[in-house]
Formats: C-alpha cells, structure tokens, sequence
C-alpha cells in the first residue's frame, strides 16, 4: 500500500467511525435532551441517522475500492514473482480481516438504512425495530473501530 492509499483509507474509515460516534453518541441523545417533545427529537434523529448511513455506506464503498486495487497489486507481484517461490511478507499482503470487516460495515449500514429505518419512522412494532437499528449500529460502529485500529497498526 502506498503511503498517499495509507493516508487517504486511514482518513475514509475515520470520517466513517467519527460520523457514527458524534451522530449516534452525541448528537442524537442532545436531541432528545433539549427538544421539547420525544416526537420531534424522533424526527430530527431519523434525519441524522439517514444522512449518517449514506456517509458510512459511501465511506465503506470508496474503501473497498482502494482495498481491491491493493489486492490487485499484490496479484500483480505475486505474478510477477512466478515459480520462484518468493513470499511477501506480512506487511505486504492484504488483510481479509479488513476486508471482512468492510464488508460486515456495508451490510449493517444497508440493512439499518433500507430495512429497520423506514419501520422504525413508520412506528411499526417499534421497540423490536429500534432495538434491531440499535444492534445494526453498533456492529456497524464496532467494524469502523476495528478497521481504524487494525489501519494505525499497519505499516506502509
């Protein structure tokens, strides 16, 4: 990986993990705090958190893009490497795990934006629904934390 994909994947899945922590820990609960009806505060938290899942699901897009161009990369060496039987280490290979976790991120986001959002704004069997959104989110945020950890470990 190249220290410029480093710096720009590195600050993607920040913006990714900063959007769900001041949206989902911050802002949302000052809503209800200081709206004069849960209703309201309801609405506008639907606002933010749909505005908040087309950031993470366009974040995690533009990161597996980067991660499919550096695992061509690594393809392109390996080829290039042919029968002689030369390993890469460990720095050099790309991390499924990463991967898997991207992934993992993109599925909770589609599904806590095109499944359990538009049930719990439409009040339908809403406590299942919220605590369905609250699970997706906080999956989705626990992949942003792991991919942010497992980016400032990384070496370029």
């Amino acid at each position: 990986m190249s220290p410029r994909q480093h710096i720009f994947s590195s600050v993607l899945t920040a913006l990714w993990l900063g959007s769900l922590s001041a949206i989902g820990f911050m802002a949302v609960p000052m809503l209800f705090a200081h709206l004069p009806t849960p209703s309201m505060a309801g609405t506008m938290a639907a606002r933010l958190f749909a505005a908040q899942g087309w950031v993470s699901i366009i974040s995690v897009l533009l990161l597996v893009m980067l991660f499919r161009s550096r695992l061509r990369d690594f393809s392109d060496t390996r080829y290039e490497a042919g029968e002689q039987g030369v390993s890469l280490d460990t720095i050099q290979r790309p991390n499924m795990m990463y991967f898997g976790l991207l992934i993992a991120g993109l599925l909770l986001a589609l599904l806590l934006q095109l499944v359990a959002a538009p049930r719990i704004e439409m009040r339908q069997n809403l406590a299942l629904w919220h605590s369905v959104g609250t699970v997706f989110y906080v999956g989705q945020w626990l992949c942003a934390l792991v991919c942010v950890v497992r980016l400032a470990q990384r070496k370029v």
